[in-house]
């Protein structure tokens, strides 16, 4: 090696020593332990889940079970609603075999679509063509599929991108790598979808499937590091694309018709909403929402999330939609 080459290459590292030195990396220690207790007294803890998925989670003290009685009372007052609605883990649970939604399901979603009052959007990890044929029969239900890169206003309206169209080169990288992890382990699939490749493990043992992702994942983003492609862990995926563009468009749509929500539904079951729950969020200050409006984030299960309500599973999701629906039924009869 040249000589200045060395004198550069001591330079630089001299420089970091001297600057990291045993007081900047305790004081950078101390900083990560105040912004982690930050608020922690006033947080509730609870133990979630066994074996090797035992953890210790801390809620806010505001995050509470969603009252029937008070989101029926303030739909019934309200005229102008945006609903965003999960359904993978939603309005259809995780186990399911048979991930098509039911006559019952459909029969709701027609009843909240039809009242005039309300503009509906359902989001989804599929493909557009599967959440086209599933819910053909919802003739004005909002699309978002694959996690809201592709947007349908309606069931005639054509398909339309919140993002400028991706370069999908980088899956000739990430197949094998999937591939791999799928062949060791068993009940694991690879869903290949127009923007995104998918690793499902939801029928794999799940703490093998689990110990799994978290290697995958580490694996994507070192392969992945220089591509234009975000790698994300979901609910029993690994996946990218933020659903949080989706209510971003709802609600635009709706300031281009100078309508402004003054009631906003927000569900959604795993990390991936919090994006939506996000928007919802900072939108409560903006023109789209009124300045009184009903807004109610909700996730399914107590866990960590930047919804403020949450509700036991998908069954009490069901009977939450199926209350609202029948107070749009009998405001079309009357």
């Amino acid at each position: 090696m040249a000589e200045p080459e060395k004198q550069l290459r001591h330079e630089k590292h001299y420089r970091y020593v001297s600057t990291h030195d045993v007081g900047y990396w305790s004081r950078s220690f101390l900083q990560d332990l105040e912004r982690t207790c930050l608020d922690h007294s006033r947080r509730r803890c609870w133990g979630i889940g066994f074996g090797l998925s035992f953890r210790v989670v801390a809620l806010d003290p505001n995050f509470k079970k969603l009252s029937m009685e008070r989101i029926v009372s303030a739909y019934k007052r309200t005229t102008t609603r945006a609903i965003l609605l999960d359904y993978d883990g939603t309005l259809m649970p995780q186990a399911s075999i048979d991930k098509s939604p039911s006559s019952k399901s459909i029969g709701i979603i027609n009843s909240l679509c039809r009242d005039k009052k309300n503009m509906v959007f359902l989001v989804s990890a599929r493909s557009r063509k599967t959440v086209a044929e599933w819910f053909s029969q919802c003739e004005k239900l909002g699309l978002a599929a694959e996690h809201g890169y592709f947007l349908r206003l309606m069931r005639d309206a054509e398909w339309e991108t919140c993002v400028p169209v991706a370069d999908t080169t980088w899956k000739q990288i990430a197949q094998p790598v999937m591939q791999l992890y799928t062949e060791t382990t068993d009940g694991s699939t690879i869903e290949d979808k127009e923007t995104a490749l998918v690793w499902c493990y939801e029928d794999a043992d799940p703490d093998f499937g689990s110990c799994q992702a978290k290697e995958l994942l580490d694996h994507l983003e070192s392969v992945l590091a220089n591509e234009p492609v975000t790698v994300k862990s979901g609910q029993n995926i690994v996946e990218g694309v933020s659903k949080g563009l989706v209510a971003k468009r709802l609600l635009s749509i709706m300031q281009e018709n100078q309508i402004a929500a003054d009631f906003v539904l927000c569900i959604g079951d795993d990390r991936s909403d919090d994006d939506m729950f996000e928007v919802i969020a900072t939108s409560m200050t903006a023109p789209t929402i009124t300045q009184n409006a009903e807004v109610f984030a909700c996730t399914v299960g107590q866990k960590p999330s930047k919804a403020k309500y949450y509700l036991d599973d998908t069954a009490e999701i069901v009977r939450l939609m199926q209350g609202l629906a029948s107070v749009s039924e009998q405001t079309l009869t009357e």
